[in-house]
């Protein structure tokens, strides 16, 4: 997908004019790297980094019914979910395939949900449909926030200097609402490969402001931004599965490796419940995903076939190289027979290696 049909994000044209190279990701005009990728990496292993993730959807609900409602359609424990935290589900179709994944906060009159741009269209027509009875008020938020990331070792530290916030003193994806100067913001704690980061959800005006800001606290830690190059290899080395690239509506939850993750198996009827609970009654699925180190250093396109003995037994999702292992890794869907690590696949560019995740 060129970068020309992507939709476009509110801080291309300051990455454009700070020479970013921009390419697609999430459906959406995001940089690649900002001049040396592999540093923008060191940055994240070292100390921190700040990321645009403006490609998300943004919804609010609203109304009595709110958190029945939400909880009848997604797969996680709404209904138990505190003011002041949040936690990821998945919507699901009657048959069980995913359809998106999302994001609910619970604010004291409010859910606030988080998803995808490059589903949102479709999204907000299949979760109106589902609001029949309910005193519920969908809402349609994207255009008015956006989102930064801080992360790597040294985030606490460079969002506590800035914002006066322990991320400490949060859950994971709990959230605090605060103020840098004048400018409000919402800070949410996230943890890829376990190091506390931090979020800011931020008025869609700011951002460039907050950009700034968030650049410079980076910079005096020792790191700088980093595009989406050095993450999709850094969070291949952590296992960290994409929606819309290892998993989406081809998949089941149970084969995308999400059972426990995004699912509550404890809470009650929700749409496409009966095939999650058939699953694990049944004990396993046909195919998993799985991560893979690939010999050549070709990195595969996705959809690549996965071979045993010239017989194809799976598929490639997504790939990059990582400096870690000094070669290319990715992953991809095999029969659970072949997704032990040590198992030997192969493709069109040489052998593939089944591998444990996360990598260092």
């Amino acid at each position: 997908m060129a970068a020309s049909h992507a939709l476009e994000t509110p801080l291309a044209g300051l990455h454009r004019n700070a020479g970013a190279r921009l390419g697609v990701w999430f459906g959406c005009a995001l940089p690649d790297s900002f001049g040396d990728w592999q540093g923008e990496y060191r940055w994240a292993r070292e100390s921190v980094v700040l990321v645009d993730k403006n490609y998300r959807a943004y919804l609010g609900f609203t109304g009595p019914d709110r958190v029945r409602y939400l909880n009848a359609i997604l797969t996680n424990n709404i209904k138990d979910l505190a003011a002041g935290r949040g936690i990821t589900s998945l919507f699901l179709n009657p048959q069980g395939h995913i359809q998106a994944e999302i994001e609910t906060y619970a604010e004291a009159e409010r859910l606030f949900c988080v998803s995808f741009a490059m589903i949102r269209e479709r999204l907000v027509a299949a979760l109106d449909k589902y609001i029949i009875m309910d005193d519920v008020t969908l809402t349609d938020e994207t255009s008015g926030y956006g989102t930064l990331a801080l992360e790597g070792p040294d985030a606490a530290a460079a969002t506590e200097v800035l914002s006066g916030v322990k991320l400490t003193d949060l859950d994971e994806l709990g959230f605090k609402d605060c103020a840098v100067g004048t400018i409000p913001c919402r800070i949410i704690r996230r943890s890829p490969g376990g190091v506390p980061g931090a979020e800011f959800l931020v008025a869609q005006d700011s951002l460039g402001e907050w950009w700034q800001r968030l650049l410079e606290a980076a910079k005096k830690h020792g790191g700088g931004a980093m595009g989406y190059l050095a993450l999709n290899s850094l969070r291949l080395e952590q296992g960290i599965s994409w929606f819309g690239y290892d998993f989406g509506e081809k998949q089941i939850p149970h084969e995308a490796g999400l059972q426990d993750s995004h699912i509550s198996f404890t809470k009650g009827c929700y749409t496409g419940q009966e095939i999650v609970e058939r699953v694990r009654s049944r004990g396993q699925v046909n195919r998993v995903r799985v991560s893979l180190k690939f010999a050549s250093d070709a990195v595969p396109e996705a959809g690549t076939p996965l071979l045993d003995e010239g017989r194809e037994v799976g598929f490639t999702t997504r790939a990059g190289f990582s400096p870690k292992l000094g070669a290319p890794i990715g992953m991809g869907y095999v029969r659970r027979e072949k997704s032990v690590a040590g198992s030997k696949l192969s493709y069109g560019g040489g052998e593939a290696t089944v591998i444990s995740t996360p990598i260092g």
